[in-house]
């Protein structure tokens, strides 16, 4: 149902070196790039990520209430990607973990303050 989502940066290169090496963890590669934006997606159908510097000119902000959630294929890749984000600089928003009886998250702001999960749920 999601084709793409677009997360605001400031710093196009710092921005797409960090998630260079946090999608990669998926398979992720880069399909699409400008100097506006840079694009990564697993296959040319399958949902894409995309930074990008806002189109009117003003500066990037993280939304209030906004976050991007990216599926994960069980507990352990939670896990990694989780861990790989702080690792390349990101804030912790709330570690891996259970919430609820299936559903295992983390949460965590990338370089420019966007709001990510990354789950599993079995169901």
């Amino acid at each position: 149902m999601i084709g793409y989502v677009t997360l605001g940066t400031n710093d196009m290169e710092r921005a797409a070196k960090f998630y260079d090496a946090l999608l990669a963890t998926f398979g992720a590669k880069r399909t699409w790039e400008s100097d506006r934006y840079v694009a990564w997606g697993t296959a040319p159908t399958a949902p894409m990520l995309f930074v990008i510097k806002p189109f009117d000119g003003t500066p990037a902000r993280p939304g209030n209430g906004a976050m991007v959630s990216l599926a994960a294929r069980s507990k352990a890749e939670v896990d990694t990607v989780y861990n790989k984000a702080l690792e390349l600089g990101a804030k912790d928003e709330g570690p891996a973990g259970p919430r609820g009886d299936d559903f295992y998250a983390g949460y965590f702001r990338d370089l420019d303050g966007n709001k990510l999960a990354v789950y599993h749920n079995p169901q």
